[in-house]
């Protein structure tokens, strides 16, 4: 086609001049126009499916009719059918709601409680004397096209865990036992209105009741990753807006696995952040630095960008010289009183959240000076490492502002602690 154009363009009528070539005659111009045309037409014919669009209209034709519609009558049925599609929806949600309210109320916590469920990866699995294995008692599943054609079962929920959770703790029994109340609700809701999808609960203490029920299957390392407490949809409904800033302790202490602890930490803790939060991370030894010069002085919001972004940034981080915890405090303080005056942030919560191997002293000063007496930022104080020579220091900072200590000794405790 190109050449097409390129050889009428060279070869127009009319030029002129020495060794021009002699005028093309008309007639020939129009042979090599209608030939492109043609060549044209049918290339789109054959890829746009005009000619079937048509055959297909050709059919159908004598039963069509055109009608006058009112354009403002159209858009308030459109907006009545949606209003009423989502108020559906919100029904559905307040059912559930109410249900697991009433539930929590008149369950009474036990400790020794033993109690199975249906385990989403164990349903259905046979130990080698064709006995169902612990949790995975029969579980019906049949293919079902409103879900995708996956094998599901409509009339149960099941639960699933991470792999990091264990699933007979008392809390993980308890909690799954009282949600129990919930399978008639999901299926009422599915009853009524059949457009649903996906309906579940989420717990703080780690379970997931899905429904409708579904076999869950490890990865390749027999993990189940998925942990529903990460999820935006739990940490917006979950959590208000906030503004945080991550003190991290890069001191000499901190080599080694400490460090690692530290950065898987603060990695799991960006993950509970969602785009109404704000954050930044300072880290301290010898002095203060923002990990990202950047955004020195500032929150940033905590969408997906700027979380990975951070996170490439503190798997870089270097345990050296020594830590001046206060100086970090201070500088966190200051960023989110000057975001909270300027109005500017989540406009809701502040926390600072502070991650130590220890603190040699309670740092009251800081406290009075920047924080006291309305304590309007809370401070979390994570304890890194087995050692406990300052755990009450850091305990002190954590319940003297409106906070929450925690150790976290393992990489294995980090989820849970956080």
């Amino acid at each position: 086609m190109w050449g097409s154009w390129a050889l009428l363009y060279i070869l127009l009528p009319g030029c002129t001049g020495p060794g021009a070539p002699a005028p093309i005659p008309p007639d020939t111009v129009k042979f090599w126009a209608d030939t492109l045309g043609s060549e044209v037409y049918s290339i789109i014919t054959k890829y746009s499916g005009s000619l079937l669009l048509q055959k297909k209209y050709k059919d159908v034709e004598p039963t069509l009719s055109i009608e006058e519609v009112d354009g403002l009558e159209l858009v308030k049925k459109f907006s009545e059918e949606m209003e009423s599609m989502l108020r559906r929806k919100v029904e559905a949600v307040e059912r559930l709601v109410e249900a697991a309210e009433e539930a929590d109320l008149n369950h009474e916590f036990n400790e020794s409680m033993e109690f199975e469920y249906y385990n989403s990866v164990r349903i259905n699995e046979k130990d080698e004397d064709d006995n169902y294995v612990d949790l995975g008692n029969e579980f019906i599943l049949e293919t079902n096209e409103h879900f995708n054609n996956l094998m599901v079962n409509t009339t149960l929920s099941n639960i699933q865990l991470p792999t990091n959770v264990y699933n007979k703790d008392p809390d993980i029994l308890n909690g799954v036992y009282m949600s129990e109340a919930l399978n008639p609700v999901f299926v009422e809701n599915f009853q009524r209105d059949p457009t649903l999808t996906w309906q579940y609960f989420g717990s703080s203490t780690g379970f997931f009741r899905l429904y409708p029920g579904i076999k869950w299957t490890p990865d390749e390392n027999g993990v189940i990753s998925f942990d529903c407490r990460n999820r935006g949809w739990y940490i917006q409904a979950a959590t208000s807006p906030k503004d945080i800033v991550i003190v991290v302790d890069i001191s000499g202490s901190m080599k080694g696995l400490r460090m690692t602890i530290a950065k898987h930490t603060i990695n799991t803790l960006l993950d509970t952040l969602g785009e109404n939060d704000f954050v930044n991370i300072i880290a301290y030894n010898d002095y203060v630095h923002y990990i990202e010069p950047c955004f020195k002085g500032i929150l940033v919001q905590a969408d997906r960008d700027n979380r990975e972004h951070f996170k490439q940034l503190v798997d870089e981080l270097q345990a050296k010289g020594v830590g001046t915890v206060n100086k970090a405090l201070i500088e966190a303080f200051k960023i989110l009183k000057e975001f909270r005056e300027a109005g500017q942030g989540g406009l809701c919560n502040q926390a600072i959240m502070l991650i130590t191997d220890g603190a040699v002293e309670d740092y009251e000063p800081v406290f009075e000076k920047y924080n006291w007496p309305e304590k309007r930022v809370r401070m979390f104080t994570y304890l890194i490492g087995r050692e406990v020579t300052f755990a009450e220091n850091v305990k002190w900072i954590a319940c003297s502002n409106k906070g929450y200590y925690t150790q976290i000794s393992t990489l294995a405790d980090v989820q849970e602690k956080m």
